[in-house]
């Protein structure tokens, strides 16, 4: 493939083949974008030279965490060593990454968290100060981007790049354990998707009248909890079933919520393989339910509820200690 057209057309042609397989989708994704990664390093190349400088560009988001489903949009960053000096350099890769990503299928990140926006493309001496910078300040926004950030893995270059700024956070953090608590505070808001006499709670206006928010009322609770414990437990991985069984010794009773969260990633799939645009990808329109599944919803969504709420309660008690 020479373009981004020809990327295009192979992901149209073959990602409905693996829509149905969790594993399988998320590889042929990571497939795609590393293919339009090459052409949009081979065109700066052919502009701007070689990089001045080792990198590794890293995915976050659901293409961090391995968790994306048929649409999904786009959430990276680069590392790149030597000075600050060179980012303009990484900036222009960082731009023509998204726009070949764009061109592929994968939208922007309405955040912009985007290796084109200087937040999230640095060197790794900036990295690190920024990620002491973000703890120190300790804020709502700050602390999302802690959040954001741990949810990474490098798809192309230094892995190791990656790896020392997370152990920097982590020697930063161990250091503040009230800090642990404060990312507790910053997503333990949950958007309820069952109500006080179990039922259903879709949307009741606007666009998105009789839908369930899937991501926000079922798939959040389990993504959250499993963040918090990694990062308290120093877990370098950045996929929410890769952290359910590096806490298995430690926190059995949290892993027993894995089953429920590879029937969350099971359902979704079966739910969201039909939908045309990544603005529908989270969303479960209540009247598609039969009444079994509605149950199976509900019960996804308490376990999810449960999962984190004792996971809120590991920190408290563990943090408060120290």
């Amino acid at each position: 493939m020479n373009s981004y057209e020809d990327i295009k057309k192979w992901r149209q042609t073959n990602i409905n083949t693996v829509s149905t397989n969790h594993v399988a989708l998320n590889k042929f994704h990571d497939e795609v974008m590393k293919a339009t990664i090459s052409i949009a390093i081979e065109k700066v190349q052919n502009e701007w030279g070689n990089p001045p400088a080792p990198f590794a560009f890293f995915l976050m988001g659901s293409a961090g965490r391995f968790e994306q489903s048929l649409w999904s949009d786009q959430d990276h960053g680069i590392i790149f060593g030597g000075s600050q000096g060179c980012q303009s350099y990484f900036l222009r890769l960082g731009q023509e990454i998204v726009n070949g990503l764009e061109h592929v299928g994968y939208i922007r990140c309405d955040g912009n968290v985007m290796a084109s926006n200087p937040l999230w493309c640095q060197s790794l001496t900036s990295w690190k100060q920024q990620v002491s910078n973000w703890l120190i300040d300790a804020n709502w926004t700050s602390l999302r981007h802690i959040s954001t950030f741990f949810d990474s893995r490098v798809l192309l270059g230094d892995r190791q790049m990656l790896e020392r700024i997370k152990q920097h956070a982590f020697s930063t953090l161990s250091r503040q354990p009230s800090l642990y608590l404060r990312l507790v505070e910053n997503v333990e808001f949950m958007k309820k998707g069952v109500g006080v006499f179990g039922q259903l709670l879709p949307e009741l206006y606007g666009e998105h009248t009789g839908q369930i928010q899937f991501k926000k009322t079922t798939y959040f609770p389990y993504v959250n909890a499993l963040r918090l414990l990694a990062i308290k437990e120093e877990i370098q991985g950045s996929s929410t079933l890769s952290r359910f069984h590096q806490i298995k010794g430690k926190h059995p009773s949290i892993y027993y919520y894995e089953q429920y969260f590879m029937k969350l990633l099971q359902f979704r799939l079966h739910f969201l393989k039909d939908v045309q645009s990544y603005s529908d990808v989270h969303l479960i329109s209540v009247e598609r339910l039969t009444k079994k599944e509605k149950k199976e919803l509900k019960n996804l969504m308490k376990k999810g509820y449960e999962l984190f709420s004792s996971t809120k309660k590991i920190l408290e008690n563990e943090c408060s200690t120290w």
